[in-house]
């Protein structure tokens, strides 16, 4: 499959007045290319802060992330967008919908900055959506406008998939209908996905599990028979 993503020695402090908080503390491994990854840790152990560093949304304190072979460049906004634009799709516990656009026009509107995007009605019939693609996200259940966020994430067409807690505001049987498309889209179109919760059970969907506390990297641990979505125990 060869590597995808690697992070070397990553360190990001923050600071808080007088005190310094370390969210990350010389994280190192390695990602290829079409593995389902689950980030897994406890409230404040630094998951977001990395998957945010993975996106190109913040930057790092120290150490090194190369995507593909390249460093990725934390003093050029430029490239940082160029590439959060070519290559990563986002999906957030909340769903970020623009409520003023349809589903189908909130999907289109990823379609737009994408230099290779899939067909968002198409999509909108792979979530099962295809019949409330004229309504507004506000009549749309919480499920269904994750299932919309997902659809508006894939169009881009992205190599890598980060999700933020995608089912944590979501009840068992939509949470697995959400985990199911991921893992669908992993699968059929050999993409990235790399998916953080608190949740353990979760994480047995996945090829492998890196585990987090305190901001390091305790340990990774391959999944030898990863379970079906719709096996996860709630």
């Amino acid at each position: 499959m060869g590597v995808l993503i690697r992070a070397e020695d990553v360190c990001k402090d923050y600071d808080a007045g007088e005190v310094k908080v370390q969210a990350l503390r010389n994280v190192s491994f390695e990602i290829n290319r079409g593995e389902f990854i689950v980030i897994l840790g406890p409230s404040g152990s630094g998951k977001s802060t990395l998957l945010n560093i993975l996106g190109g949304i913040e930057t790092v304190t120290g150490g090194t992330v190369y995507y593909d072979g390249t460093p990725l460049s934390w003093g050029d906004l430029k490239s940082l967008t160029a590439y959060r634009r070519a290559h990563a799709g986002f999906i957030f516990q909340f769903y970020n919908l623009m409520p003023g656009l349809t589903a189908l026009e909130n999907v289109q509107l990823a379609a737009e900055l994408s230099r290779d995007p899939l067909d968002p009605e198409t999509l909108l019939l792979q979530v099962g959506l295809s019949d409330r693609a004229g309504h507004f996200p506000s009549r749309l259940s919480g499920g269904q406008q994750q299932r919309v966020a997902i659809a508006r994430a894939l169009c881009k067409n992205p190599d890598i998939l980060l999700c933020d807690e995608p089912t944590g505001a979501l009840d068992s049987g939509t949470g697995s209908q959400i985990l199911k498309l991921l893992s669908d889209f992993n699968r059929q179109y050999e993409k990235t996905v790399i998916l953080i919760t608190h949740n353990e059970n979760i994480a047995e969907i996945a090829d492998r599990v890196l585990y987090f506390k305190d901001g390091c990297l305790e340990r990774v641990r391959v999944n030898e028979r990863p379970i079906k979505p719709e096996e996860v125990v709630w």
